[in-house]
């Protein structure tokens, strides 16, 4: 490879194995990260005690997106937790890039990059209103976790 060549990164992808497959609801062979957070994340949820179960886009949530259409999102983590007073807590999970959780802001010159960002914004944002309802029916909480809160796994 010359100085003149491009170098593509390839995403952070790969197969996770479970050190406690029984924790896991699904298919244990076929638990796909797609970036190091959701690695962190599973490895937190395996290596947990307080995680009872945990699964990684076994849930279909069926929402409408900005062209008014039904489509079905995935969203990243199901896990069940164990409470401090014995009961336990079921959690819909969603591990997002800060900049993608906030409208972006406005320049002096609307460019094709901020058109990009407000429609992943308002798709993310159609998505996490139809899932937290989702939950709120099943008691159960939507909780959307950025950079700053893996940080501290």
């Amino acid at each position: 490879m010359n100085k003149f060549s491009k170098t593509y990164r390839t995403p952070y992808t790969g197969l996770f194995k479970p050190a406690r497959p029984y924790k896991y609801k699904g298919n244990t062979n076929n638990i796909v990260y797609r970036s190091s957070w959701e690695k962190r994340f599973m490895t937190y949820c395996d290596k947990t005690p307080e995680v009872l179960e945990w699964g990684s886009e076994e849930i279909s949530i069926v929402y409408r997106s900005i062209d008014n259409r039904p489509h079905r999102y995935y969203p990243d983590f199901y896990m069940k937790v164990k409470q401090p007073d014995g009961t336990s807590k079921k959690f819909i999970v969603e591990i997002k890039p800060k900049y993608q959780t906030r409208k972006p802001v406005k320049k002096l010159r609307e460019t094709k990059s901020y058109k990009n960002q407000l429609l992943t914004y308002e798709k993310n944002r159609r998505k996490w209103n139809t899932a937290y309802a989702w939950c709120l029916k099943r008691d159960m909480r939507f909780v959307i976790l950025t950079e700053d809160h893996l940080k501290t796994f």
